[in-house]
């Protein structure tokens, strides 16, 4: 007898579609921000949504890249390893190997 775990095909391909949509729209947001120049950041901190919504401070900062290169470059670095590494994740998929 084997530990293998069986595994869904759904649940393969699921993963697959998701990867596939975020590498797109990471991609599309990589181009956007090379060619204008700016890109825009989002927090994901449950905490600054709620104070956003409750009149503070906006969850979204825009990095320039001439006011603010730092921010601005690593911004686009980590938008472009995240296609990278969804761009990988539909090619692979969602694999185990086996024990």
């Amino acid at each position: 007898m084997t530990n293998a775990i069986m595994q869904s095909p759904f649940f393969d391909v699921g993963f697959r579609v998701l990867a596939a949509y975020l590498c797109f729209d990471s991609g599309r947001k990589l181009r956007n921000g090379l060619i204008e120049r700016r890109i825009t950041f989002y927090s994901r901190d449950v905490v600054v949504w709620v104070l956003e919504w409750l009149g503070g401070p906006p969850s979204s900062q825009v990095f320039h890249r001439d006011t603010a290169p730092i921010r601005y470059w690593s911004s686009i670095v980590g938008t472009a390893f995240a296609m990278v590494l969804c761009f990988v994740a539909v090619f692979v998929g969602y694999w185990q190997p086996n024990p």
